[in-house]
């Protein structure tokens, strides 16, 4: 598969919904846990792939604001493991030139994870080759609602007037500020839906779903989607002979 992608017609960013640890764990007869331990080869696979092909922005769906509801025993075994994993796998991110960025309402998480955070962020900000993103108690609506915040405190302090209030300048008040929408959307266990993520970034991007659960997906997965991607046509509203003038 990797022979049939087109380097000149990479996305410059995707975003992957990782779902299925749990029910990968169940068929192997093994705790919800075990799926969300097993999935970290898949992160770092997908990762490197994407950092060797030359994209340049990588988003994970890591863990949403509606995954706070999940068991406590589930959410404190997953925050332990989150902290473990991005202690361990700072170095290799350094190694390989690729800057750790984070979106959500990460002050919903306790203080050692977010010191874990913010000292990875730190360490791999002079990373050129990649970005990766980790989206941590995020949502779609708390991302507009955030910002439609910080818009409103914007006006009543009257450096930004109503008028003046554009599509851009709603993107620029996101937490993906700056950086370009992604093209390609990979969702894998099956589910056909967005899951409140990146609900404006997402408003044209291409959508690509697989079966596998994210355990088992590897970078052969990944560039068949990206394989996928690159034989659709990109219309954005035109018609097809606009596109190919």
């Amino acid at each position: 598969m990797k022979e049939q992608i087109n380097i000149e017609r990479l996305p410059r960013h995707i975003a992957i919904i990782m779902d299925g640890n749990g029910r990968w764990a169940k068929e192997h007869g093994k705790p919800r846990l075990f799926g969300h331990q097993s999935a970290i080869q898949s992160v770092r696979e997908v990762n490197e792939a994407c950092a060797e092909l030359g994209v340049e922005y990588l988003t994970l769906y890591a863990f949403s604001t509606e995954n706070w509801n999940r068991p406590g025993d589930e959410v404190s075994g997953l925050m332990t493991l989150l902290s473990q994993t991005i202690k361990k796998e700072t170095a290799t991110l350094l190694k390989n030139g690729i800057r750790l960025n984070v979106i959500g309402d990460v002050e919903r998480m306790s203080q050692g994870i977010r010191d874990e955070l913010y000292r990875a962020i730190d360490a791999t900000s002079q990373g050129n080759r990649m970005e990766l993103t980790l989206a941590l108690s995020y949502s779609g609506r708390w991302d507009i609602s955030n910002a439609a915040r910080n818009i409103a405190k914007a006006v009543k302090e009257g450096s930004l007037q109503p008028a003046d209030i554009t599509e851009e300048t709603v993107s620029n008040y996101l937490s993906m500020a700056g950086k370009p929408d992604p093209e390609l959307l990979i969702r894998t266990s099956g589910e056909l839906r967005i899951s409140n993520f990146l609900m404006w970034q997402l408003a044209y991007s291409e959508l690509y779903f697989t079966d596998k659960y994210w355990p088992d997906f590897r970078k052969d997965d990944l560039y068949a989607a990206i394989v996928d991607y690159q034989h659709r046509e990109r219309r954005f509203g035109k018609t097809s002979e606009q596109i190919r003038k």
